[in-house]
């Protein structure tokens, strides 16, 4: 078979699904691996699909990809535009996009395992093409492993995966060590005491409370941490009351919280709490606050050894000039958790996917685009060339480094 990876992408992106629904996808996903000669698994951790073929003595080298989209509404104005809705882990109605590119990553790895399918007289070893749910909950990778990834597939000996970026299309990003911050997602809970709007005197207003505590928050950082550290403190969420006149009994705050270190990441959860509690005690609250917390994505570290290794095989097919190293990410991922849990080396890379004309003054002004949308934002929308065939490259030339060679 020969995969049109332009229209495989196109209905991808039109069809997103949230995290733990990707029912279509992985159908899709299953189809194609199985049209491609390799022994398919699904449902693993809900809607998991794992592709392997086996070709040979050899290492075994796993490729991921993502599959979920995200609860926004897409702006893009795409002929190929999301208009898809579905229902969230609350029983919200809401819309669904690709807003990360997770159509992208998909699309790219079916492109990677075709290829290395069409070429495998060249090379020897185990071929391990997994298609992970629910990153963007953080728990995808994670429930793989807990529903025996590795009891029901080979164990790879190296993790490589990669995330479309925006920045340009030809270019792909990768860094040895601490790459990408650890995230944690928690909603606070503060408690007051209700009553009439005209009345404040006769209340504790939690609406105020949590504007109080917001504001508290944001010396965190910038009063708690060492120039050298690093941290972001996020409140993403501030829910309280339904009326105008009524002053509520209670009010929640969503903080998303990234950091790069354990050590910083305890400090910082640790100030969290302790400055919502004085707060709270300031406010006269009936209850000290609660603290769920819900997601969380470990710090991704690359193998530095592995990851230079395979930043020079990236620079042999790409040419050494686009490949670059995108300084430490604030943004989370997953994937280290199957890297992790096999006890093997990662490496993960950013692949570009922007109109390279947007950058000519970056080149002299050495700052990005201001405008330029970035993931999660209803207006992302990665270039299909060449940002799919530099994607499909660069995940052949990563698999192939760790593959062995033919036999004679």
């Amino acid at each position: 078979m020969t995969l049109d990876l332009a229209a495989v992408y196109r209905d991808l992106h039109a069809n997103p699904e949230l995290s733990f629904q990707e029912h279509r996808t992985a159908g899709i996903v299953a189809e194609t691996l199985a049209a491609l000669g390799l022994t398919v698994t699904t449902g693993i951790g809900r809607t998991g699909v794992v592709g392997v073929l086996e070709n040979g003595d050899g290492p075994i080298v796993l490729l991921r990809a993502d599959m979920d989209g995200l609860p926004v509404l897409e702006a893009t104005d795409l002929p190929y535009a999301s208009t898809a809705r579905g229902t969230d882990a609350d029983g919200h109605d809401v819309p669904v996009m690709h807003a990360c590119g997770h159509d992208v990553h998909v699309t790219c790895l079916l492109g990677a395992t075709e290829r290395l399918v069409a070429d495998r007289a060249a090379w020897s070893g185990t071929l391990v093409a997994l298609f992970q749910p629910a990153e963007e909950w953080g728990g995808g990778a994670e429930a793989m492993i807990a529903d025996g990834l590795y009891d029901r597939v080979p164990k790879p000996d190296i993790v490589l995966g990669q995330h479309v970026a925006p920045f340009p299309a030809g270019f792909v990003a990768v860094r040895g060590g601490v790459a990408m911050a650890g995230a944690d997602s928690l909603t606070i809970r503060l408690h007051g005491t209700g009553g009439h709007g005209s009345r404040p005197e006769t209340t504790v207003d939690p609406a105020y409370l949590a504007a109080s505590t917001v504001v508290r928050l944001q010396g965190v950082v910038s009063r708690e941490l060492a120039a050298t550290d690093a941290a972001v403190v996020t409140v993403g969420q501030i829910h309280s009351g339904l009326k105008n006149n009524i002053i509520p009994a209670e009010a929640t705050l969503g903080l998303s919280v990234r950091t790069f270190d354990e050590t910083v990441r305890t400090k910082v959860l640790s100030a969290i709490e302790r400055i919502t509690r004085a707060e709270a005690v300031s406010a006269r609250a009936p209850r000290e606050p609660e603290f769920d917390y819900e997601e969380r994505f470990p710090v991704t570290v690359n193998d530095p050894v592995a990851t230079e290794r395979t930043s020079e095989a990236l620079r042999e097919v790409l040419g050494a000039q686009r490949i670059i190293d995108p300084g430490v990410i604030s943004g989370s991922e997953d994937v280290g958790v199957l890297a992790t849990a096999a006890g093997v080396p990662l490496v993960y890379w950013f692949l570009g996917g922007s109109d390279p004309s947007l950058f000519g003054d970056a080149l002299t002004t050495g700052r990005m685009p201001e405008d330029l949308p970035s993931n999660h934002s209803p207006f992302f929308a990665p270039l299909i060339e060449p940002t799919l065939d530099v994607g499909v490259a660069a995940l052949v030339a990563a698999a192939r480094e760790w593959l062995g060679g033919a036999e004679a």
